[in-house]
């Protein structure tokens, strides 16, 4: 794909998703990121899986012993499902954001409600290439799915640039089963379903972080019915 040709169908995914996440999109991601019994079936094992990757960074994390001095940064963070959690245990600092102002402002509401540190966890509205600064950890959950490969590669990239040692990302890989789904309801079912939804192929995202001088150090896949996403942790070589 052409350069010009890759900004152009960048921006008008990120416009789509940006106007579906502060829409419709907000209510449905938002009950879907809670305890809230208003969610269908598909909806609730969708929670459940997006929970076991979560769990299954904060435990890699915890595990690392690199926490409390640690700054991190959460691109896409949601409703906050791994910031709050995060900053619980004690995270150095956390800079979150996401594409959506609604739902970076959700996840400011819960951090207060939850009596978290502030001082320490800050949220805001942009998209993830508008991201600036350095970090230690850098991660970066169940994004790319509303990517095409291309993109997703180039954010990536983007990523590693903010990231002075660690760098975890997950998405969903491309199987023959993922590609079946996708193309008869495309991950999501449904008549409320109103973004695209993208399958990678895990040699670009691998490939793209080694290009910037990372190398995998592991990987795991968490799937629940109608959720499938490939975990990876990358390290500065």
């Amino acid at each position: 794909m052409a350069p010009e040709q890759l900004l152009n169908t960048k921006q008008v995914e990120k416009q789509e998703v940006k106007g579906y996440f502060e829409t419709t999109g907000f209510d449905r991601w938002n009950r879907i990121y809670s305890e809230s019994d208003d969610v269908n079936k598909v909806q609730r094992n969708i929670r459940i899986g997006h929970q076991k990757t979560v769990d299954e960074v904060l435990g890699w994390i915890k595990t690392s012993n690199e926490l409390t001095n640690v700054s991190f940064c959460d691109a896409g963070c949601g409703v906050g499902s791994l910031s709050l959690p995060l900053a619980a245990m004690g995270a150095g600092s956390i800079q979150a954001s996401d594409i959506s102002e609604a739902m970076a402002k959700e996840a400011d509401r819960r951090a207060r409600e939850a009596g978290l540190n502030m001082a320490k966890l800050n949220f805001s509205a942009s998209d993830l290439e508008s991201i600036r600064g350095s970090f230690h950890t850098v991660c970066c959950l169940d994004v790319f799915i509303h990517y095409p490969q291309p993109a997703a590669e180039e954010m990536v990239k983007h990523l590693c640039s903010l990231t002075e040692e660690r760098l975890i990302v997950s998405f969903a890989p491309y199987t023959p089963l993922l590609a079946l789904l996708k193309g008869i309801g495309q991950l999501f079912p449904g008549p409320s379903k109103t973004t695209r939804a993208y399958t990678l192929k895990e040699a670009g995202i691998v490939k793209a972080a080694e290009a910037c001088g990372f190398k995998l150090v592991r990987r795991s896949l968490n799937q629940a019915p109608f959720y499938f996403s490939r975990l990876i942790e990358f390290r500065k070589a």
